[in-house]
């Protein structure tokens, strides 16, 4: 198996860092909402949300701070869109860094991520700190994608192609990672093999069967 993979594509919120939803669901039990409420605002109309625009730098955070609270408001509960974006910056996880090193030492390693044009740089972190930890984990990989810098955001095809042309592999030689599920469909259909993190400790145990590379 390892002797196939020539490229890991990693998603960066949720696999590198620890999950928003995670700080969504703090956020919805201390302020007396249904779980998931965030989430369900973001799915419905999936392509042309509030959350769809911002990530493809439609609309500005303070656009998308008064688009979202509508959106929300429509589904029968106050949550303005500035809330949702200072949740967004998650934590690094170390294990996974370590990981991508080892796959750096291995294959062509890249980064598909869906952001916002919000805080600083593209872990979206108003946190100088946190931002500056971010960019020196970006600089590992070879190549990134943001959706919120070329106007396309997954689960369009078109970010994966875009990735595989800009490491020159062959989907069916890459593994990729992401927390959403919508978003594995598209690498898959395109011959990749795909891991769903749901956990640190999972995807760092699927990734090693993946790739047999020493992680």
């Amino acid at each position: 198996m390892a002797s196939k993979i020539e490229a890991v594509i990693w998603d960066f919120g949720g696999v590198i860092t620890s999950s928003p939803f995670e700080a969504f669901n703090r956020y919805e039990a201390e302020n007396g909402l249904p779980k998931d409420f965030i989430r369900s605002v973001n799915a419905l109309n999936g392509d042309t949300n509030a959350w769809a625009r911002l990530e493809r730098s439609e609309v500005t955070g303070e656009e998308f701070d008064a688009l979202f609270a509508a959106e929300a408001r429509a589904l029968g509960h106050e949550v303005p869109g500035s809330h949702v974006l200072a949740l967004l910056s998650g934590q690094i996880r170390p294990a996974v860094v370590e990981a991508l090193k080892v796959c750096r030492k291995n294959a062509k390693v890249g980064c598909i991520t869906n952001n916002a044009p919000i805080g600083k740089g593209a872990g979206m972190s108003s946190d100088e700190g946190k931002a500056a930890a971010v960019a020196e984990v970006l600089s590992l990989f070879h190549h990134v994608i943001e959706s919120s810098r070329i106007g396309i955001r997954k689960p369009d095809p078109r970010i994966y192609a875009l990735m595989c042309e800009a490491l020159d592999v062959d989907p069916a030689k890459c593994v990729y990672l992401d927390d959403l599920g919508i978003n594995l469909k598209p690498a898959r259909a395109m011959g990749m093999s795909t891991i769903k993190a749901v956990s640190e400790a999972q995807l760092l145990a699927d990734l090693k069967a993946a790739t047999g590379f020493p992680i």
